[in-house]
C-alpha cells in the first residue's frame, strides 16, 4: 500500500498543505491566504481562527486535487511562519490575534529590558539581538495590553507561544503542548546553550516559563490528529520546524558551511555551522537549526523583513505594476544610467543593521528616473539586502561562500537572480520546488517514520544555476552606492532621535 506524507506549511501569506509519495516526489498542493490585518500604526496582525480553519480545509482541499486515498496518509510535518505570537486560553480560544514577525509595536518591551540591563544576556544566552522582532517582547506586550490575559496568566489558564505550538495544540484538542526547538530558539526566552527556557530571561520579560510549551525534537512525535474529522483515524505529527528551518532541511543544507536564502514576504538567509553556535559580530543571530535523531545543529541567520513584500508594494499600494510578472521585463528595460536605490525600511531595518526605528529612502532619483527604474530599484534592493547578509556571515564564520541556494516565489524572477548573483558574486542555485519549507518538514516526518533515507532524498535534484556576468568592478560599484542610501535611512532615524 503506498504511504503518502502531508507537509503542512503556515506561513505569512497564506496556508499551504502539500502532499509527497513514498519516494518523496510533489504529488499536490492546495493554498488558502488570510487576511493581513494592518491598522494606521503599521501593526500587522493575523486571526488565528482563520489561520486554523484554513489549515483544516488544506488538508482536504489537497487530497481531493491528488486524488488519493486518504486512508494511505501516513503522517504530517507542519512548518510556521517563526516569530508571530499569540496567546490562547486551555480551550483553544485565542485572547488577542496573532501579532506577525513584522510588527515592531514592543520596541518599548524591548527599551525597558535594556535599560533593565538585559541586553547583553539576551543575546549571550538566546543567540539573538535584543528587538521586537522577535517573540519575547511581542508576548510581553499581549500580556500587558489585552485585556484579562494578566489574571489568566497569575489562574494558571494560559498558553503562550509561536503558530506551531498553537497549531499542535488545536489539531491534538489540547492533548500536546510542544513546540521545537528550532522555533523556540527564535523566541529570545531559550538557552541555546543549555537547551532550555531560561528563567532570567522569562522573568526578564515577564513572561513565566510555566506557561510556555515543552521543547521537543523537531522529528519528535508531536500527536496525533484526525484534522477536526476529516480523516477516518488520526495520524502522527511527526515533525514541526520554523518555516526557515524547513527550507534549510529542503535544500539539502545538512552540512557546515551551506547556505540558503528563502524569498518570501520577508527573507531568512540561513548558514549551517555545525555542532556548535557561532556567535556573530556583524549583526546577524545564532539559533538551533533544528535537533534530529537526537543531535542538534546550529545555524547563522539573518532576517529582511522586506524582500518579496517590496514587490507587493509595488502592486498594491502604490500601483506601479498589475501584476509581480510586470517587474521582470520592466526592470530589463530600466535605463543602465540610472542609479536609483530603494531602501524598504517600512517597518525598520533587520539584518544586519537592527534599526527598528530606520525608515524608507528612494535614493539618487534624477530624471532619468521613471517609473521602470522604480520597478528595478525595488528588485534590487531585495538582492542587496541578501548580500549585507551574506557579507557578515562570511565574516562570521571564515567561511567563503562556494553556492547560494535559493527558494520562493521571487526566484522565478530571471533578473532578480541573475542581479543577485552579480552583486554578491556567487553562484545562485535555484531551486526545481517552490513549497521547500513544507517540503522539509514533510521530509523530516517521513524521516522520522522510517519511509525516506535522509542520506538519499536529495540525489538528483536539478537546480538552475545562475552565475557572475558583471565584473567585480560594476559590483563594488553598484554595492557602495548601496550603503550610502542604506546611511540615508539610518541617518534620518538618528535625526529623528
Amino acid at each position: 500500500m503506498s504511504k503518502y506524507v502531508l507537509g503542512i506549511d503556515q506561513s505569512t501569506q497564506g496556508t499551504k498543505a502539500i502532499l509527497f509519495d513514498e519516494k518523496g516526489a510533489l504529488l499536490a498542493r492546495a493554498d488558502r491566504p488570510h487576511r493581513q490585518i494592518v491598522n494606521d500604526l503599521g501593526w500587522v496582525e493575523h486571526d488565528p481562527e482563520e489561520i486554523y480553519g484554513n489549515v483544516v480545509a488544506t488538508v482536504a482541499d489537497v487530497v481531493a486535487k491528488a486524488g488519493v486515498d486518504k486512508g494511505d496518509i501516513a503522517c504530517v510535518g507542519i512548518s510556521n511562519q517563526r516569530e508571530t505570537s499569540l496567546v490562547w486560553g486551555a480551550d483553544g480560544t485565542p485572547c488577542h490575534n496573532a501579532i506577525v514577525w513584522q510588527d515592531a509595536r514592543a520596541k518599548d518591551v524591548c527599551e525597558r529590558v535594556a535599560a533593565a540591563g538585559m541586553a547583553d544576556a539576551v543575546r549571550e544566552r538566546s543567540g539573538i539581538r535584543l528587538s521586537p522582532y522577535f517573540p519575547a517582547a511581542k508576548l510581553a506586550w499581549i500580556c500587558e495590553n489585552v485585556d484579562g490575559v494578566a489574571s489568566g496568566l497569575r489562574r494558571g489558564g494560559l498558553r503562550l507561544g509561536t503558530v506551531d505550538a498553537y497549531l499542535v495544540y488545536r489539531l491534538t484538542h489540547g492533548k500536546s503542548y510542544k513546540t521545537d526547538y528550532s522555533n523556540a530558539s527564535r523566541t529570545e526566552l531559550f538557552d541555546i546553550h543549555t537547551l532550555t527556557w531560561d528563567e532570567e530571561l522569562c522573568d526578564a520579560f515577564g513572561i513565566p516559563v510555566a506557561a510556555l510549551p515543552e521543547v521537543c525534537d523537531s522529528d519528535a512525535l508531536f500527536g496525533v490528529t484526525d484534522f477536526e474529522g476529516y480523516l477516518d483515524a488520526p495520524i502522527p505529527i511527526h515533525a514541526v520546524m520554523g518555516d526557515s528551518h524547513g527550507a534549510l532541511f529542503g535544500q539539502g543544507c545538512l552540512r557546515p558551511g551551506m547556505v540558503k536564502a528563502t524569498y518570501g514576504t520577508g527573507s531568512s538567509v540561513m548558514m549551517n555551522v555545525g555542532e556548535s553556535p557561532v556567535t556573530s559580530d556583524s549583526g546577524l543571530v545564532s539559533s538551533l537549526a533544528w535537533k534530529l535523531g537526537g543531535k542538534v545543529s546550529y545555524v547563522l541567520e539573518g532576517n529582511i523583513n522586506y524582500t518579496g513584500a517590496v514587490v507587493t508594494w509595488l502592486k498594491d499600494d502604490v500601483g506601479l505594476v498589475k501584476s509581480v510578472g510586470e517587474t521582470e521585463e520592466l526592470a530589463r528595460a530600466a535605463s543602465e544610467s540610472d542609479q536609483s536605490y530603494l531602501v524598504p525600511a517600512f517597518s525598520g531595518l533587520g539584518a544586519p543593521y537592527w534599526d527598528s526605528a530606520a525608515v524608507g529612502v528612494l535614493y539618487g532619483m534624477t530624471r532619468t528616473t521613471h517609473r521602470a527604474e522604480i520597478v528595478r530599484a525595488a528588485l534590487d534592493s531585495i538582492g542587496y539586502q541578501i548580500t549585507d547578509v551574506l557579507r557578515a556571515m562570511e565574516r562570521d564564520s571564515d567561511v567563503s561562500l562556494g553556492e547560494l541556494r535559493v527558494d520562493g516565489g521571487p526566484t522565478h524572477n530571471g533578473y532578480l537572480m541573475q542581479f543577485q548573483s552579480d552583486i554578491a558574486r556567487v553562484p545562485v542555485a535555484v531551486s526545481p520546488t517552490e513549497e521547500l519549507s513544507g517540503m522539509g518538514t514533510a521530509y523530516a516526518a517521513g524521516c522520522g517514520m522510517g519511509i525516506y533515507d535522509a542520506d538519499r532524498l536529495f540525489d538528483g535534484v536539478e537546480r538552475r544555476v545562475f552565475r557572475p556576468e558583471r565584473d567585480e568592478a560594476w559590483s563594488r560599484r553598484k554595492y557602495d552606492g548601496w550603503r550610502r542610501a542604506v546611511s540615508k535611512a539610518l541617518s534620518e532615524t538618528k535625526e529623528r532621535s
